[in-house]
């Protein structure tokens, strides 16, 4: 700050002479100081006759200069006062403008709200210019990102919609595909890929979530889809209830696949296409 405040007077003072100039200028340009009489005090004589002996134009034999060139010589030097003032006050500006880049580097201004993720520095460290400090997080709208393996990109697409569990509560919602990374990794063989999630989603930064990516590589097969509600969980083992051949239900384990949306789940054993099961009321 202090030497902000010298900088702020530098240039104060340059351009009150810069504005100095500027009127010594106008006033030779308007009323030259070849052309005016200078007052003589000594003996007492009019200012007729001083400037008749000050004129040496007008007398004879007289090797006096010419008074359109000392004009000339006048606004030349009244103009390079004036450009000097105004470089001065330029370099001034320069070095204020120096000063206040310097002084914003201190201060460290986040784009939009949001969340500290990670902490680089500490107080008392020394910082450069560029150097990271946190790590910050705009928790207004959420993105998953994932590296999915390079073998599942033939299935991602941008703008696609895929599904995706939050660990929040084990929450189903639909995330979008916002962001592909063009390079993979060469050693994981694995591609960074973003996904937008609706606003009002339970979590925040750091959070787990799984995304369901299709396999268009695999074979294709027929699996069964059943609702979601109809999957009872006791221990770890789900199962859902089937109908027999007499309207009967039984309790059979099944292996859950992938999620179809918010309200199905893909069955890979235990449950055979075409087979009725009993669905749970949410009422």
């Amino acid at each position: 700050q202090a030497k902000k405040s010298a900088a702020e007077a530098q240039l104060n003072s340059a351009q009150n002479a810069m504005q100095n100039a500027q009127v010594q200028y106008n006033r030779e340009l308007w009323n030259p100081r070849v052309y005016n009489p200078r007052p003589m005090a000594g003996m007492g004589m009019p200012s007729m006759f001083d400037g008749f002996f000050e004129n040496n134009e007008m007398m004879p034999g007289s090797s006096g200069g010419n008074k359109s060139i000392e004009r000339h010589a006048d606004l030349v030097t009244q103009g390079t006062q004036v450009s000097s003032a105004r470089s001065h006050v330029t370099e001034a500006e320069s070095g204020l403008r120096a000063i206040n880049a310097k002084l914003r580097d201190t201060k460290a201004i986040a784009p939009f709200d949001g969340v500290i993720m990670k902490k680089m520095v500490e107080i008392g460290d020394t910082v450069q210019p560029g150097q990271p400090l946190i790590i910050f997080s705009y928790s207004k709208y959420l993105r998953i990102q994932a590296e999915v393996p390079a073998r599942l990109m033939p299935g991602l697409k941008k703008g696609m919609v895929v599904p995706a569990r939050l660990d929040v509560g084990n929450t189903l919602i639909n995330a979008r595909v916002a962001q592909i990374s063009p390079v993979a990794d060469k050693r994981q063989h694995t591609v960074t890929v973003k996904f937008d999630l609706p606003e009002g989603v339970p979590g925040g930064p750091g959070m787990y979530a799984e995304v369901m990516i299709p396999d268009v590589g695999a074979p294709s097969r027929a699996l069964p889809v059943v609702p979601i509600a109809a999957i009872h969980k006791k221990g770890s083992l789900p199962s859902v209830q089937v109908l027999d051949e007499e309207n009967k239900p039984k309790m059979r384990l099944v292996r859950i696949g992938e999620v179809v949306d918010e309200d199905s789940v893909t069955i890979l054993s235990g449950l055979r296409p075409g087979e009725k099961i009993l669905v749970r009321s949410r009422n």
